[in-house]
């Protein structure tokens, strides 16, 4: 019934390539490291290695959970049930999302990105790092559609991600544990 519009573009160039999705979320990640490197305008180590094992295990657990979906049946429930568990799914890790941005101990290289875009860019508004950030992934779509002439992974979940990843991130700021504050920190650069 649709993922997340980055999963979703990585479930297009995994049947396009014919190679693993863990393969293809983890050049994705890659890619959004560093992107993110150019938009905090220095290379910063630690936050680019760690992006990378965040991203090495994402994928890595990202094949585990399909495998499971698959054994235990999910495709195959009725179609209404599908639809809720996808934009359930996507409410409980935008609020996951909320959450470890606001700590920024650790994060998907995805999410740095919406957060570079939102506090050093977007003058903190959620909503607009979200649409933006959507771009390259929707462009990504587009271009497998065209190439393939299979559109996979997009449905009423992507569709209700796109719409509403922010708007609920930018909520659960304010409503879930919200004396969490954000703890976003740029690193600078050392001046000699």
């Amino acid at each position: 019934m649709g993922s997340a519009v980055w999963t979703a573009s990585a479930v297009n160039y995994s049947h396009w390539f014919n190679v693993n999705i863990g393969f293809i979320l983890f050049i994705i990640g890659f890619l959004n490291t560093v992107t993110n490197q150019v938009l905090i305008k220095h290379w910063d180590w630690p936050r680019f290695v760690g992006e990378i094992c965040y991203v090495l295990f994402f994928s890595y657990f990202v094949n585990l959970f399909v495998a499971g979906f698959n054994a235990v049946g999910i495709g195959h429930l009725p179609i209404i049930v599908r639809a809720i568990l996808s934009c359930v799914g996507i409410i409980f890790f935008c609020v996951a999302i909320s959450l470890y941005q606001r700590a920024n101990i650790l994060m998907h290289p995805n999410d740095d990105t919406t957060n570079i875009l939102r506090f050093f860019y977007l003058h903190k508004n959620a909503v607009a790092a979200q649409l933006i950030d959507f771009i390259p992934p929707i462009a990504a779509i587009i271009i497998a559609f065209a190439v393939t002439g299979n559109l996979l992974a997009v449905n009423v979940g992507t569709i209700f991600s796109i719409l509403f990843n922010g708007l609920i991130i930018q909520t659960a700021d304010k409503l879930v544990w919200p004396t969490l504050k954000h703890n976003f920190k740029t690193l600078e650069p050392k001046k000699d």
